[in-house]
């Protein structure tokens, strides 16, 4: 299956942790880092669109600083952050230079991933990017945004641009060789998985979260990060970043790392408009929903009704990203884009779309969220 798989592959989304490009003391590994580069050159020259999604801001800029220990104190992580970025980009730059291409850097923040016009900008603007004689290096915009450096890690952040780019694999460069099949009592990992078919509840009880010093995300966020990407139809590797040329020696069909394959076949991969709406915005509220309604969505694709609503959750506004709550009231179903409000929705709940118009003064639409709008958990 890595094989086919690798095969068809034009795009690739590489994202190297923090671990991988810095050394003991937290300072940059020029070599680690000229490695890379050399990889996604010889990539390119292969017919190979590449994106790089590079952690290092902040423990480049804490060597920078010669801070010995990552802070606990917000504004310091910015100011590393705000210096490491020049150092990190700087590097690479240079690396990339002297074969005759550029690095281009893209800041991004969740804000830029929800809103959708900026999601398109950012989509084309990386999409032309490739067609040139550059690189796309994107990293999280550390000095802004809060939420990353406080609780998540690239590997999420990866994952969207691998869904905004429609990029057939995503590759996570990290400081372990993979997904661990025996994790001992002391935290030891041994018997690396080669293939995962579909992360269950069995694989993610697998995630060995062993983190060092300098990186916030461990296997855990990244099984995250693989389930966003496979769910959405692309194949993914997780494999260890400082093996000599282990980018090029995945795409010349070694078996390294852990391979997830694609949950979706390719006549079913998500437009990039579903990927928006199901995995780049963050729901604004909840409505649960009976188990005929839930069978309609599952079973049937249908469009879901005022009548088949029992609960709401949330303030939202139409428009707004809403999940949908199956009976059990702990499954999501899917999430999809609400034609009416919370407010509207509270009144209308449990009615059949003939009465709606009664209630409201007005029926803009028959459905609460429509079956175009609306996007299926598999």
């Amino acid at each position: 299956m890595r094989t086919e798989t690798l095969s068809k592959v034009k795009k690739i989304v590489i994202k190297v942790g923090t671990n991988v490009l810095t050394d003991k003391n937290g300072f940059l590994d020029k070599e680690i880092i000229g490695s890379i580069a050399r990889q996604l050159i010889e990539l390119r020259s292969k017919g190979y669109y590449v994106v790089l999604v590079s952690s290092g801001a902040i423990g480049a800029g804490l060597g920078v600083l010669g801070i010995k220990a990552r802070p606990k104190n917000l504004p310091k992580l910015q100011a590393a952050a705000a210096v490491g970025q020049c150092k990190l980009i700087s590097i690479y730059d240079d690396f990339f230079t002297k074969h005759k291409f550029n690095a281009a850097q893209l800041l991004l923040t969740r804000e830029d991933f929800e809103d959708r016009r900026r999601y398109l900008n950012a989509s084309n603007t990386i999409n032309a990017l490739m067609k040139l004689n550059t690189i796309p290096i994107i990293n999280e915009n550390d000095t802004i945004s809060v939420d990353e450096i406080a609780f998540s890690d690239n590997d999420i952040l990866s994952s969207l641009v691998t869904n905004l780019v429609h990029a057939e694999l995503f590759i996570i460069l990290s400081s372990v060789d993979g997904l661990y099949s025996n994790i001992t009592p002391s935290g030891k990992c041994s018997g690396l998985v080669s293939c995962v078919k579909g992360i269950t509840s069995d694989i993610t009880k697998l995630a060995c979260d062993i983190k060092t010093s300098g990186g916030v995300g461990g296997m855990q966020s990244k099984l995250d990060a693989a389930m966003t990407a496979t769910k959405a139809g692309e194949a993914v590797i997780i494999a260890n970043g400082k093996k000599d040329n282990v980018l090029v020696r995945i795409m010349n069909g070694e078996d390294i790392g852990t391979f997830f394959s694609p949950v979706n076949t390719d006549n079913r991969k998500m437009t990039c408009r579903r990927r928006w709406i199901r995995f780049s915005v963050k729901p604004t509220g909840k409505l649960f929903v009976d188990k005929g309604a839930e069978d309609a969505l599952i079973k049937n694709g249908k469009s879901l009704l005022a009548s088949g609503i029992v609960d709401i959750e949330g303030d939202f506004k139409n428009g707004d990203v809403i999940s949908v709550i199956g009976k059990n009231k702990h499954l999501e179903v899917g999430r999809g884009l609400t034609n009416y409000s919370s407010e509207e929705i509270n009144k209308v709940k449990g009615l059949k779309t003939s009465e709606i118009r009664k209630i409201l003064g007005h029926r803009t639409y028959e459905e609460v969220i429509h079956r175009d709008n609306l996007v299926i958990d598999n």
